[in-house]
């Protein structure tokens, strides 16, 4: 498995990763998959990744801004997502970790997550990779006509906004 940067042509590959994820119920409040430009529009340039095997795209991980304030530059929401054959694999992990490298690397000092609390998999990735559990949103949305939880995690930087 390699890691690359992600690039627009990807997107056919991705967003049929990302389908799979929002087909599950329990990866997304999103119900419909956007299209590139709004994708592109929303999430950081500098910090987009596929993993790839010889042939597969096997997941995708990104950040997304979560202000656009100054003051919240450096904090950014993680979303990652791994093509249903390739899951239990490594592959969400490996994503995460180089989305970790590359985040620091572009100054952000805060990763935050917000997950289903059903989701265990994911908190559990999130917990291997640094996350810690800063609390629980109740009710935070509705999916369906039915009222979601959802996990709020976060990974501070030891090297970037530690001064």
């Amino acid at each position: 498995m390699r890691i690359d940067v992600m690039a627009a042509a990807d997107w056919g590959e991705v967003s049929a990763v990302y389908g799979e994820g929002i087909a599950t119920r329990n990866a997304t409040f999103e119900a419909e998959l956007p299209s590139w430009e709004q994708w592109d529009a929303s999430h950081l340039v500098g910090c987009r990744f596929v993993a790839r095997d010889a042939s597969d795209l096997l997941g995708w991980a990104a950040m997304s801004p979560v202000s656009r304030r100054h003051c919240y530059r450096g904090v950014a929401e993680v979303s990652v997502y791994v093509r249903e054959a390739a899951r239990a694999r490594g592959v969400g992990r490996a994503l995460l970790e180089h989305l970790v490298e590359a985040s620091e690397a572009a100054g952000i000092w805060t990763l935050q997550g917000s997950t289903f609390s059903e989701n265990e998999a994911s908190l559990r990735l999130q917990a291997a990779c640094g996350f810690r559990v800063v609390g629980h949103r109740e009710r935070i949305a509705q999916m369906e006509g039915r009222w979601r939880d959802t996990v709020f995690t976060e990974r501070r930087s030891s090297r970037v906004g530690a001064e």
